[in-house]
């Protein structure tokens, strides 16, 4: 019989923010037996990293120190097939960025009203990009001042504090000459073949705008419109590129009008029927909420959404194959904001949110028979903010926050998905329904390359308050049969593993770390293993091993032959 390997882990209670402490801590509460079953012999396709795309509002972030150092990471997660994608490409500026601002100063006029063309800054963006294996998801805007129908005011300044509405000022906008408009898209891809190559840019996507039902201050059949140009744009300098949309907010009427546009009505730039649509976007988000002095998070409003999208492309037949990428997918509409509903983000909920949402998203792709490509994480990082301020972000003046690690757990995951299942994990028309706000949501999702098997472990609740661990028997079946041993290696992400933020408040929560605070919490923050390799038997091709995995908590069990 296959000797268990028993991992045994420190349970410190959780808090929703710098301060809280609760009453009852998890090693007091009676852990809850889950059993997990993986088959390695039934392979469910190749798996789908629909994780690699990432963006921000700010797109200048990218070239300060910070922001260089994590477009590092992500590339280095799949190199050449991680995606950015960013607002404020085309915005009027100096570069300089602010919450929810960004420029690059591409295009403006001279006095006669002539184009002035300076590609500088967005070319350093990109630049930045490429130099670290990370393509552009290229999102065509926002409107050049000298460009737009309502000009003044134009940069706003915004803070947490204000209303949300107060940023759409003149960058917002239609342009006042539709021919310019196309004309500056066209310079702006030609300038990118000439200096990328065709090769290179024929990888990227092209995309128009952001959530044009809610950031583009016109009509629908205006949008078009500006679509229809900007495409055409577009594919004059390169027939091949890769261009679709429209990244609408949410999945509604908006999203499908403009699929029925893309597919069926007049171009309103070539007068033919149809737009070019080689992948089809839009916007997902859960909904948190404080209640009762803690978090509750919303994850069905957002797989709901997710839902509702892929059930609007099936309807068009034309689509089948056509590849989704839900442009931004995340617990909560606004990455610069902060209040104590969005007190997730420093800690595990963050994580264990993240880890759940990805293989639900695939099921749903997969139940209603469309071609799931992609969900991007809208989050990045804030230069020149205090630590842990409260933004959803990946990290935090260069130290990266727990969530980070579940990305650089599921960039270990390849080769083929394969059949896992957890007698504790919530079924997904559960979630739909309800959240997960009764049981918990000990789920799992497995892959397997060779001979190598990785299994992801989550153990979510929409809720953030203590609760009981999970006592996990997980039973493996269907592995190599030359293999009598393997070696175990358990990835954790928990109160006390890969984990900076709880980390700096034993610090005492310093606003500004020092130089050597800073180096502590850059180590607290790596993806970090529950202790050293072990080894398990492999009898007939199965083997058991035993975890225990407290609430929040994420896992990441890779086994590869002895």
């Amino acid at each position: 019989m296959a000797r268990k390997l028993l991992v045994f882990m420190p349970l410190i209670a959780t808090g929703v923010a710098a301060g809280f402490i609760p009453l009852v801590t998890q090693d007091r509460l009676a852990a809850f037996p889950v059993s997990i079953t993986v088959d390695a012999g039934k392979s469910l396709g190749l798996v789908k990293p629909i994780w690699r795309f990432f963006g921000a509002d700010e797109p200048n972030y990218a070239t300060e120190p910070n922001g260089e150092k994590l477009i590092g990471e992500l590339g280095s997660f799949k190199k050449g097939q991680v995606y950015f994608r960013a607002h404020n490409l085309m915005t009027t500026g100096d570069g300089k960025p602010a919450l929810k601002w960004g420029s690059t100063n591409l295009y403006t006029e001279d006095a006669h009203g002539r184009p002035i063309y300076d590609f500088r800054i967005v070319d350093k963006i990109f630049d930045t990009y490429l130099k670290h294996g990370v393509r552009p998801y290229l999102e065509i805007g926002f409107m050049p001042q000298a460009l737009s129908t309502h000009p003044t005011p134009y940069q706003h300044v915004w803070t947490p504090r204000d209303s949300y509405d107060a940023i759409f000022t003149g960058w917002a906008y239609p342009p006042t000459d539709y021919a310019k408009w196309e004309e500056i898209v066209y310079q702006w891809a030609k300038h990118c073949v000439d200096r990328y190559g065709k090769r290179e840019v024929e990888k990227w996507y092209w995309e128009v705008w952001n959530e044009p039902n809610y950031y583009f201050k016109a009509s629908k059949q205006e949008f078009f419109r500006l679509h229809d140009t900007a495409v055409n744009g577009v594919r004059r300098a390169l027939s091949t590129a890769r261009v679709g949309g429209p990244d609408t907010a949410g999945a509604g009427g908006y999203f499908s009008d403009s699929l029925t546009h893309f597919l069926k009505e007049k171009n309103l730039a070539t007068g033919k029927t149809g737009t070019p649509t080689d992948f089809v976007s839009f916007h997902a988000k859960g909904a948190p909420e404080f209640v009762n002095g803690h978090v509750r998070m919303g994850i069905a409003n957002q797989l709901r959404t997710m839902d509702d999208g892929f059930a609007r492309v099936a309807a068009n037949p034309e689509l089948k194959n056509t590849p989704i990428v839900i442009g931004e997918s995340d617990p909560d509409g606004c990455a610069a904001c902060q209040g104590p509903q969005l007190g997730y983000r420093n800690g595990l909920m963050y994580a264990s949110y993240t880890a759940a949402s990805f293989p639900r998203a695939i099921d749903l792709a997969r139940a209603r028979g469309v071609n799931l490509e992609g969900a991007l994480t809208w989050a990045f990082e804030f230069e020149g903010f205090d630590s842990f301020a409260g933004f959803r972000q990946l990290a935090t003046n260069g130290v990266d926050l727990p969530v980070l690690n579940v990305f650089r757990m599921l960039s270990k995951m390849k080769g083929d998905a394969i059949a896992a299942t957890s007698d504790h994990q919530v079924p997904l028309d559960a979630i739909l329904k309800g959240g997960v706000r009764s049981s918990a949501d000990v789920g799992v999702s497995a892959s397997r390359d060779g001979d190598m098997v990785a299994i992801l472990v989550w153990h979510y609740h929409d809720d953030d308050v203590v609760g009981p661990s999970a006592d996990i028997s997980l039973d493996l079946k269907e592995l190599s049969p030359n293999v009598r041993s393997m070696r175990v290696r358990e990835y954790r992400i928990d109160e006390t593993h890969s984990n900076a933020y709880t980390a700096w408040l034993k610090m005492g929560s310093p606003k500004r770390p020092t130089d050597s605070q800073t180096k502590q919490l850059e180590q607290a923050a790596k993806l970090t293993t529950a202790s050293g390799p072990a080894f398990v038997d492999v009898e007939e091709g199965s083997a058991r091993l035993h975890l225990n995995l407290p609430r929040q908590a994420v896992s990441l069990v890779v086994l590869s032959p002895n």
